[in-house]
This record gives C-alpha cells, structure tokens and sequence, in this order.
C-alpha cells in the first residue's frame, strides 16, 4: 500500500495527470491496444474465418441495413463481405504485435553496440559507429524494404507466408536501432568516467557486470522515450510496406494490408473501406507519437 501511495503521489503521475493530451493519447492507445488483444472476444465477426463470410453483405454501408440479409454493420463491410470494425481489430492485433516486437528488437540490439562502443572504444566503437553513419545514410523505409527482401529471398517458399511477419520485424528492427546505438553510446562516455564506475573498477567488478548493473541504469531513460516515438514510427513503417504489398500476408492482414485493399474501392463509391483502417492508422500513431514527446518532456529535468 506504501508503493501505491507513493506512485500515486510521485512527481510523475501528477505530471502526466496535469497534461489533457497526455492523458487522451494514454486512453485512446490502451482502448486501441485492448480492442487489439481481445479481437477474438469483442470483434462481432471473425473476418478470417471463410466459414462465416457471407458475400451477399459484400459492401454494405456503414450503418445502413444491408438491401439482401438486412444485417447492419457498423463500419460497412467489404468486397468479401467482411465486417470492417472486426477487420479493424484483427489488423490491429498484427500493427502492434510487429511495431512492438521490432522496436524491442531494435532496443535490444542498438543498446547493447551503444554500451559495447561508449565503454570499450578503439576499434569496436570505430565499426559499429561507421555502420550506423552508413545506415543513417538511407531512408529507414529503404533499409527495411532491403532486408526484407534479402530476407525473404532466404527463406524456403513454402514458408514465407508463416515467416513473413517475423522476416517483416527483423527488417523494421534492424532499420531502426542506430539511433538506440547513438543515444547510448553518447550516455556511456559521460558515464563511464564517473566516480562510481571508478570505484566498481577497484572493487574487482568486470566490465560486463559494469555496463549492466551500473552504466545500463543511468542511460534507460533517453531509451524509454526513443522507444516511444520509434514504435510509432514502427507501425507507420510497417503499415507502408504492407501497403506496398510487401509486408505482412493477404492471410494476416495489417492496417497497412487494409488500406491498400481499400485503395481499389475508393473511386468506385466504397469510401468506407479505406476511410476507417487509415482513420485508426492516424489516431493510433498520433496518440503514440504524442505520449512519447510527454515522456519526453517529464523525464527531461530542465523542464521541470
């Protein structure tokens, strides 16, 4: 009870109860984040399942009772019949499922080179920073479709299909860690110099235990913000590569996969199968991106 009174008197809770956008891009990313991980419970139709289709609800308005079966579906339906709400939902589920994965991988990966090369320098720092400055070179969306492609280009035919959603995160991950890397690294030469590390020095402590029980602490916070904001812009970048028909599969469509099946019913009248996917696209990596610059600001101590 001490711990709850405490959190809930912290600094950090009355900052982020003071902040309205805050607090609606918190709300509206954990309804999203919900309505995702509870789909098959909440969804009123599972889309995915042919079983249950019914092409005579093929594109039926939103709200409007279909002129055939007399069904109403919130969002409309599309080509297939398929409610677009549930569709929604399930695409969902792929979105943050990959942006998740793939910031967390990148995470990982760019806060272990960034501890390697601010602590150990010389010739490990030198490599790992010229492969970061190269890749900074290239538009992250062209890095990813790269090694997508490689990727995809190794793995067996008949498996592509149940491996392109992990080939599809490793491609984001590995487009995205430099500026974990950077970030960390920059943290760990200041650190690394501080009298604590030089007291652990002479305690006996080895350099691996000193980058993880000591350094690593003291560098999270930068990462918890970049974390914030990349995963944003991991879910975009996911989203664009399904829409340019090179991420996620038909048979597990994204918000991305959505919005380009959508694309070729805009002109013809069927507004609403595009309109909705790329409305909870926008709203969903808004509220991210939004929560990410408050966390920002609270963790920043000249703001406070």
């Amino acid at each position: 009870m001490d711990a709850i009174k405490r959190a809930w008197q912290s600094d950090f809770l009355w900052t982020f109860m003071r902040s309205p956008v805050a607090v609606a891009s918190f709300v509206l990313v954990m309804i999203m984040v919900l309505g995702a991980v509870l789909a098959p419970w909440v969804a009123p139709h599972n889309p995915f399942d042919p079983a249950t289709l019914n092409l005579m609800n093929g594109f039926s308005s939103p709200m409007e009772p279909n002129m055939i079966t007399g069904e109403v579906f919130w969002l409309g339906t599309d080509d297939q019949g398929r409610d677009v709400f549930s569709t929604i939902l399930f695409g969902m589920r792929i979105s943050l499922f990959v942006g998740f994965t793939a910031v967390a991988f990148a995470l990982v990966l760019g806060v272990s080179l960034g501890l390697l090369a601010g602590y150990i320098g010389g010739w490990v720092e030198t490599v790992i920073m010229r492969i970061a400055d190269v890749q900074l070179t290239f538009p992250a969306i062209l890095v990813a479709m790269l090694i997508f492609g490689i990727a995809k280009g190794f793995t067996p035919v008949h498996l592509r299909d149940q491996m392109a959603i992990w080939v599809l995160i490793i491609a984001i991950g590995l487009s995205d860690w430099v500026q974990f890397a950077r970030v960390v690294r920059g943290a760990t030469l200041v650190e690394k110099n501080k009298e604590y590390i030089q007291a652990a020095r002479l305690n006996g402590r080895k350099p691996f235990g000193i980058m993880v029980l000591h350094i690593l602490p003291n560098v999270l916070s930068p990462v918890l913000v970049i974390a914030t904001i990349s995963l944003a812009l991991a879910i975009i970048v996911e989203a664009t590569l399904s829409f340019l028909g090179v991420g996620a599969p038909p048979t597990q469509p994204s918000l991305g996969t959505l919005i380009r099946i959508g694309q070729g019913f805009l002109f013809s009248g069927e507004w609403w199968i595009l309109f909705f996917p790329a409305i909870t696209l926008l709203v969903l990596a808004l509220s991210v991106n939004l929560l990410g610059d408050w966390l920002r600001d609270a963790l920043n101590p000249k703001l406070r």
